[in-house]
């Protein structure tokens, strides 16, 4: 049987506050970074959820294990407050934010290299153009 699970963790990372999106699916785990601003409520974080989730990029997928745990009540809510206590993303969290970082970098450079050549072809094109007008006497 296929489990997935989504964690949201909120901290402050100076000198804004900040919500890491865990999303553990079929042995893989993606992450998203939220940054919020000022201190967000309870309400606006789930309002935040609940409007915004389907447009959140994720990064690409990495490898993690599925935990199998037995559903004790008590047990998740000790996780639950052992989370709040902790700070900072976990350091899966935190590869799987930095391979997106590196994607999104590339994608960048790549839209930035078709961009200068495109205009540097325009350029020889216009510089082509001139040249056949001034040759003719305009």
């Amino acid at each position: 049987m296929n489990k997935s699970s989504i964690c949201l963790t909120v901290f402050f990372e100076d000198p804004f506050w900040v919500g890491i999106f865990e999303r553990q699916a079929q042995g893989a785990l993606t992450v998203c970074k939220v940054t919020f601003g000022a201190e967000p409520k309870d309400g606006e974080v789930y309002d935040f959820v609940l409007r915004n989730y389907a447009s959140l990029r994720f990064s690409p997928a990495v490898a993690a294990p599925v935990k199998a745990h037995a559903e004790n009540p008590k047990r998740a809510q000790r996780q639950a407050r052992g989370q709040i206590r902790r700070t900072g993303i976990g350091t899966k969290a935190q590869q799987a934010l930095k391979l997106q970082q590196e994607q999104l970098k590339t994608e960048r450079q790549t839209q930035l290299r078709q961009q200068r050549g495109q205009e540097k072809e325009n350029r020889f094109a216009l510089k082509q153009k001139q040249r056949k007008a001034k040759h003719r006497g305009k």
